[in-house]
């Protein structure tokens, strides 16, 4: 990248039929410094200005540095939508065009094309209903990139880790091995000093179980598997505490004593942070060779086509993708 261009921000719409289209439309709208290339369909984003009020100059994006972006102005990678959409209701013939932007949003990242990608919310119902198996973005960039990958979601207070994502509960415990949980630490600990320049991150890892198994009373996870793994990690010499009960693990004196939380299952933290920080928390994905964030809720079907739905959410994703392009350019040529 030029040293005076514009950070390439490559930005899906998500759903067609959801919040995302109109997300985008606010997005072009700030006045923040970076060359937004919206991956989708071009009639779509202007049937979505004219329903936020919002005039946008829609740009075919050419790869060429772009030194500065006027308010209102997007470059666009058109990807056409099979059909048009409907707002509020997801049609499974759009599947294929909501993929195709993940695709290209991948491909380009690793192509160099793009410096990071954010993404809008997506249907995952909608995809699976095409008879197309999807499970997420996580996943799917993950397979895209071949990597191994963690979910963190964080806001400019709280940082969370993922150890499980998008599992039933029930399913939760026998996913908690000690490879895996090792894996995942791994990558948390090198993305906190790669991504946000912390030297010697502290992490807390929950315990599975309240009161974090209760010396073996309330489960044995934390004896038999998560225990055992933090003291190995430590003698190597990584900062963890834990297992912390997940109850008390987020009061303010806790906090203090580390800079990100492990969680062991989507809804044992999440709850926490966004009923804090929902308007400011960004969803990215450790452990990609590229730069990849995202909004912290999904499709608002109820709102999409009215032209009232909130960008915070996004204008927070796009901050934070300049924010880590920036950490990279200053880590120097190889930084991920």
């Amino acid at each position: 990248m030029n040293a005076h261009a514009l950070p390439r921000l490559a930005v899906t719409a998500g759903e067609p039929a959801g919040i995302g289209p109109e997300l985008l439309i606010r997005l072009a709208a700030s006045p923040l410094a970076a060359n937004f290339i919206a991956l989708t369909d071009r009639d779509l984003l202007q049937r979505a200005a004219r329903r936020c009020g919002q005039p946008i100059e829609l740009i075919d994006d050419d790869g060429r540095p772009l030194m500065q972006r006027a308010p209102g102005q997007l470059r666009i990678h058109h990807i056409p939508l099979a059909v048009p959409e409907q707002p509020g209701q997801p049609d499974p013939r759009n599947a294929g065009h909501v993929l195709a932007t993940l695709a290209e949003a991948a491909d380009g990242c690793l192509a160099g094309r793009y410096d990071a990608v954010v993404t809008a919310p997506l249907q995952k119902a909608s995809i699976n209903e095409a008879g197309i198996p999807f499970s997420g973005h996580t996943e799917f960039f993950a397979e895209r990139a071949r990597a191994d990958v963690v979910m963190m979601l964080a806001s400019p207070e709280l940082r969370v880790a993922l150890a499980t994502t998008h599992l039933p509960l029930s399913a939760v415990p026998a996913a908690i091995q000690r490879e895996s949980l090792e894996r995942v630490l791994r990558i948390v600990h090198d993305e906190l000093r790669a991504k946000f320049g912390l030297a010697r991150p502290r992490i807390a890892v929950l315990g599975l179980n309240p009161h974090a198994g209760e010396g073996g009373h309330l489960g044995r996870e934390e004896l038999d598997t998560i225990i055992p793994l933090l003291d190995t990690l430590r003698a190597e010499g990584m900062q963890l505490l834990g297992p912390l009960p997940a109850d008390t693990a987020f009061v303010p004196g806790q906090r203090e004593r580390y800079d990100a939380v492990l969680a062991m299952y989507h809804d044992q933290a999440l709850p926490v942070l966004k009923s804090e920080a929902f308007d400011r928390t960004v969803n990215l994905t450790l452990g990609l060779p590229f730069i990849r964030t995202s909004v912290d809720h999904g499709t608002a079907l109820d709102l999409a086509g009215t032209g009232r739905g909130d960008p915070s959410s996004l204008l927070a994703a796009a901050r934070m993708a300049l924010d880590l392009i920036g950490r990279r350019a200053l880590a120097g040529p190889g930084a991920a």
